[in-house]
C-alpha cells in the first residue's frame, strides 16, 4: 500500500487518475492532456501501475490505460479502518 500512496503523492498522477476515471484512455490520449514530454507521461504510467492503481492492456499498436478500482477499495478500508474517514449518520450530527 505505500507504493499507492507515493504514487498519489504527485499532482500529474492524481490528473491522470482522475483523467482515467471518466474511462479507459490510450497512452497517446493520455499524454495529450499534458504539457509534458511523452516520456514523462509513461514515467507517471509507470508509477501508476507499479503501484497498482492502473492496468495496461494492448489493444493493437496502442496500450489501454484503466483504473484498477480494487486497489482505491483497499485504500478506502484502510483509511475507515484508521478512523480516519467517519462513516454513518451519527457522524454527521457532530
Amino acid at each position: 500500500m505505500g507504493d499507492a500512496f507515493k504514487a498519489l503523492a504527485d499532482p500529474t498522477r492524481r490528473r491522470i487518475l482522475e483523467l482515467l476515471a471518466q474511462g479507459n484512455l490510450t497512452a497517446g490520449e493520455i499524454a495529450a492532456q499534458f504539457d509534458m514530454t511523452k516520456p514523462s507521461v509513461s514515467h507517471h504510467l509507470n508509477i501508476l501501475k507499479a503501484a497498482d492503481l492502473v492496468s495496461d492492456e494492448r489493444s493493437g499498436q496502442n496500450i489501454v490505460y484503466s483504473l484498477n478500482l480494487t486497489v482505491f477499495q483497499e485504500l478506502m478500508k484502510w483509511f475507515y479502518d484508521c478512523g480516519f474517514v467517519k462513516g454513518g449518520t451519527d457522524d454527521e450530527k457532530t
